[in-house]
């Protein structure tokens, strides 16, 4: 039965923290220096318990204190502190008896033990008796490390039985054996085989530390010398004991009994049916009474003992790789690991599953697995409680796979592809650093697991993290060297033909057989994503400047599958040495050398709707919103969000805005007229059938920009929309066949089918606490068609937020309000700065959204013109900086305005656009510092272009003007306010 201890635990790894809370870590060791030396000198002693705590990856091995004399040891014991006192029987004033009395007086609960010279057997009578009064146990030395390891491990076993059962239902193995020259012999073997066995069975999906943790789950072995003891511990740990190994002969009622084993054996058969039993003697003729019980027997002066013991804890314990068997004893299939047992429960005979179900070895199985919770859930099953076998056999199934997806929550595995589980949350492959991006998605997946109760209160929504791969930074390394690609570096190239260098590169050959296997299991649409070191850092973010790929993974060739990953792994590689990044590392003072790329690779979330795959809703929610309107506080957040894919989003075109704590004010959509000027009209999906031949990774060829009006037969459309009349100019919050859909996502923000809003504010509250300042946080959300299941909201990462810095106080007088040329009350920065004197600015009178391309490209050749002349300016111009939509901007990338000192949004009325925030774009402007002013049309801000028209004229294009001033520009923003200022 599970503890109420254990159910107040979320993590079972939690759980095994408390495991072992007593260990031996000091050992005093009493022998004659000529047996020290030789111990030490010939038999390397400390070596070899090291050695043997290595090699079984067992931790903190003791430290072993060796003295001479019952005088010496008496006076270490009582100003040391040890765990454990191990008595050789000679030492230099041969009373050892004596000593073990001695040390009983002073610390009556320290375990005091013998190791004799002398092969003593229960026959020895007195001798034996007498010395077990002085000492807990008397073993026999033959000289082997091994015999020290099993002291240590059977001492730490008996103080740790109660606590570990108690706390986790940890199992307990019986052995019982009076000799001390056979316990010597059989003990060392079975700690040997049970800890090797229990690591080949704990699963290879976990990581290091957590494989290390579950060795603290592995079966207790508890040793009686007698048939009175044996059965006081078998009572005490009744509902743990998980098999039972008995000599034959031993003390019962004080006289020995050649036949105390078969009796014991035979009382708890008779009381537990399933209980594994071994009966050992050293004479064979023993072995008829075994077959009585019925138990498995072993003769104890076998030349194969270790082998069959093992066969014991294989065959009938239920360690190694579970074994399908008919009731006839006929082997029908293995199963490794509890995701093979889930895959071949579905296609076993139904009487299989029976004959096992009926001997409890499915439960046996999993407490080898040390998955203590599953194994005493599945434990109380019985036929009579289903309906059906069908029924008891699917119930199992589905405990399973809950198990196993919920112990990988919040923990980064090693991929392995002997043993991948598919349905692994996070793994990553090599041993370099994961990358920013990814370790935000790895530490926002812990937050969720610790957040568990929080989340579980949201009703209708199931937050996660979609499943990932990474490919850490030191495989980039090794393919950089493989491909001999060091000096792109210091090249200078466009990025075509940095890609066109990739496209002819070749992948590390282990890399390349992980993937293959990855891909042979994992079918689902993939995200390939960029993680560098620096990207989605807390200053100096690198956030939207490398290259992401989204692949259908769904081609009829797997070569096709696996080449266009390869390719896609590539053009992150090769973003590494684009010019957006290139011009921002000159922007924040790095080198490009420096910079490592991990790659995640990422499950789509979304679902098919025809042709097409795409998420419901895309999004990115901030916990700082920069301009709060109709009464909101900065601190309220803001959330812009889409139909399909996130690209709409990160480019800066037309989405909806709102704050997740008034998700119903929204003052861009005040009238009919507001809405349908402002509205998404279009969106991205992932194009499942135009794959064609060339397995190419780009966007070109993988997306597919889909109009909202063309969609109205899938089901996020149906949902979200709502409905245009034209005759009555009037929308209606449903959507209507043959009326134009309208995405106003009415039914979740104002009729909250689903809390998006309450969720989305309770993950930014869960970010922000945890990486302790302001963030941004990317999700997707896939809508289930039945309105009754739940809505799946997957964190797709998390980045720091760059807050406005507390600098001096900046005052900004009505004096100088007035003179200034430019004024905004909705500024970015905090600054006092008189060092710029020149003004790049696109000309309003010349000014035509249908050449904003072409104007992206005349101020590229300003910009670089001025980082070569070591000059920073101020940008001027209308709409949203940054914005892929051409019609909403202009379409700059970093590369184009790299050299930028402050930005100024202007409005025009060609153009109706909301501020660059929520965009790629605007998240580097405020990781940089950078001052940036969005001129709004409130009646107080203003721009007078006018008073720049007779200053000095350096350059001028068709679109674009540069001018300088003789002077420098006072450019002012007070952070407290968010007034800014030009003159």
């Amino acid at each position: 039965m599970i503890s109420a201890h254990q159910k107040k635990i979320s993590s079972r790894f939690k759980l095994f923290h408390e495991l072992m809370p007593t260990k031996v870590r000091h050992i005093m060791l009493i022998s004659t220096s000529y047996e020290a030396w030789i111990m030490e000198e010939d038999s390397r002693i400390s070596e070899q318990i090291v050695n043997e705590y290595r090699g079984l990856n067992l931790s903190h091995p003791p430290r072993l204190t060796w003295v001479s004399s019952l005088a010496e040891a008496l006076e270490m014991f009582t100003v040391g502190l040890f765990d454990l006192v191990i008595s050789f029987s000679r030492t230099i004033d041969d009373n050892v008896l004596q000593l073990g009395a001695e040390i009983k007086k002073i610390r009556p609960g320290t375990p005091v033990v013998l190791l004799s010279h002398q092969e003593l057997l229960p026959e020895a009578g007195p001798a034996l008796q007498e010395y077990s009064r002085s000492f807990d146990r008397v073993f026999f030395w033959s000289g082997q490390a091994e015999i020290l390891l099993a002291i240590v491990k059977s001492v730490e076993d008996q103080f740790n039985a109660v606590p570990d059962t108690t706390t986790a239902g940890v199992r307990v193995i019986l052995l019982v054996e009076d000799s001390p020259y056979y316990l010597s012999i059989m003990l060392p073997l079975l700690y040997k085989e049970l800890v090797v066995e229990t690591q080949a069975v704990i699963e290879d999906s976990l990581n290091e530390e957590h494989r290390l943790l579950s060795m603290r789950a592995r079966p207790k072995i508890l040793i009686a010398h007698s048939y009175e003891r044996a059965l006081d511990l078998y009572e005490q740990f009744k509902p743990y004991v998980l098999g039972v190994i008995s000599d034959m002969r031993f003390y019962r009622n004080y006289m020995l009994n050649d036949t105390a084993g078969f009796k014991l054996l035979s009382h708890i058969k008779q009381d537990r049916f399933d209980i594994p039993l071994l009966l050992t003697s050293s004479e064979p003729k023993n072995g008829a009474w075994a077959e009585q019980i019925p138990a498995m027997f072993i003769d104890k002066n076998s030349p194969g003992l270790q082998e069959m013991i093992r066969t014991f804890l294989v065959n009938y314990l239920g360690f190694g790789n579970f074994v399908f068997r008919m009731p006839d004893g006929t082997i029908y299939d293995q199963a490794e690991n509890l995701y093979a047992l889930e895959k071949k429960l579905e296609t076993i005979p139904i009487e299989s599953f029976l004959f096992h179900a009926r001997h409890n070895d499915f439960s046996r199985w999993f407490y080898t697995l040390a998955e203590v919770e599953l194994a005493s859930q599945v434990r109380p099953l019985r036929e009579s409680t289903f309906t059906t076998a069908e029924n008891h056999r699917r119930h199992l199934i589905d405990m399973i796979r809950e198990k196993r997806i919920k112990r990988q929550r919040g923990v980064i595995v090693n991929f392995d592809r002997y043993s991948f589980d598919p349905d692994t949350n996070f793994a990553k492959t090599g041993n370099g650093s994961l990358g920013g991006k990814a370790r935000g998605i790895a530490f926002f997946s812990s937050l969720l697991e610790k957040n568990g109760e929080k989340l579980q209160t949201l009703e209708k929504i199931e937050v996660l993290v979609p499943q990932t791969l990474v490919i850490t930074t030191d495989i980039f390394d090794e393919f950089v060297r493989l491909n001999d690609l060091q000096g792109m570096v210091s090249e200078d190239l466009p990025d075509e033909a940095v890609m066109a260098i990739f496209q002819e590169t070749v992948f590390p050959g282990e890399l390349l057989d992980q993937l293959t296997y990855f891909l042979h299991e994992v079918t689902y649409p993939l995200a390939v994503r960029s993680s560098s070191i620096l990207e989605d850092a807390q200053f100096k973010s690198y956030a939207g400047l490398y290259h992401t790929c989204m692949l259908a993974n769904d081609h009829h060739d797997f070569n096709f599958r696996l080449t266009q990953l390869l390719n896609a792994i590539r053009r992150v590689y090769a973003s590494t040495y684009f010019q957006a990044p290139k011009a921002f590392t000159r922007r924040v003072g790095s080198r490009t050398e420096l910079e490592k790329m991990a790659v995640i690779v990422q499950r789509v979330v979304g679902s098919r709707y025809g042709n097409t795959y795409y998420p419901a809703i895309s999004g990115v929610a901030q916990s700082l919103n920069y301009y709060p309107f109709a009464g909101m506080k900065t601190e309220d957040g803001i959330v812009s969000m889409a139909l399909g894919l996130g690209k709409s989003v990160m480019e800066g075109e037309k989405i909806l805005r709102f704050s997740p704590r008034s998700p119903q004010v929204l003052p861009q959509r005040s009238t009919v007229k507001d809405i349908l000027n402002n509205v998404q009209q279009h969106f991205y999906a992932l194009s499942m059938d135009r794959q064609g031949d060339t397995p190419e990774a780009s966007d070109a060829a993988t997306l597919i920009k889909r109009y909202v009006t063309d969609a109205g037969q899938d089901f996020p459309v149906r949902f979200l929309a709502s409905s245009y009349n034209h005759e009555e100019q009037r929308i209606r919050d449903s959507f209507i066949d043959n009326a134009v859909p309208v995405l106003t996502f009415a039914s979740i923000l104002k009729y909250k089918a689903y809390p998006l809003a309450e969720a989305v504010a309770t993950l930014l509250e869960i970010g922000a606490a945890g990486l302790g300042c302001p963030v941004e946080i990317e999700f997707a959300v896939d809508l289930p068609s039945n309105t009754s299941e739940k809505a799946r909201l997957a964190v797709l990462q998390i980045r720091p937020m760059s807050a406005r810095e507390e600098m001096l106080e900046v005052d900004i007088s009505p004096e100088e309000i007035r003179r200034a040329f430019c004024v905004c009350h909705q500024a970015l920065g905090n600054t006092d700065n008189c060092t710029m004197t020149d003004l790049v600015y696109v000309k309003p009178t010349d000014f035509d959204p249908a050449r904003t391309v072409e104007i992206a490209g005349e101020l590229a050749k300003f910009n670089s013109a001025l980082i070569q002349a070591g000059r920073k300016y101020i940008l001027i111009g209308p709409g949203r900086w940054g914005s892929a939509d051409r019609w909403l901007g202009i379409p700059v990338g970093w590369a184009d305005i790299g050299g930028v000192g402050a930005i100024v949004e202007t409005v025009h009325p060609l153009l109706k656009a909301d501020p660059s925030q929520g965009s790629h774009f605007f998240h580097n402007i405020t990781s940089l510092g950078i001052n940036y002013f969005n001129i709004g049309r409130n009646g107080t801000d203003r721009f007078d272009i006018e008073s720049l028209a007779s200053r000095q004229i350096v350059e001028e294009t068709t679109y674009v003007q540069h001018i300088r001033l003789k002077r420098a520009i006072r450019l002012k923003v007070d952070g407290r306010t968010r007034t800014g200022i030009l003159l």
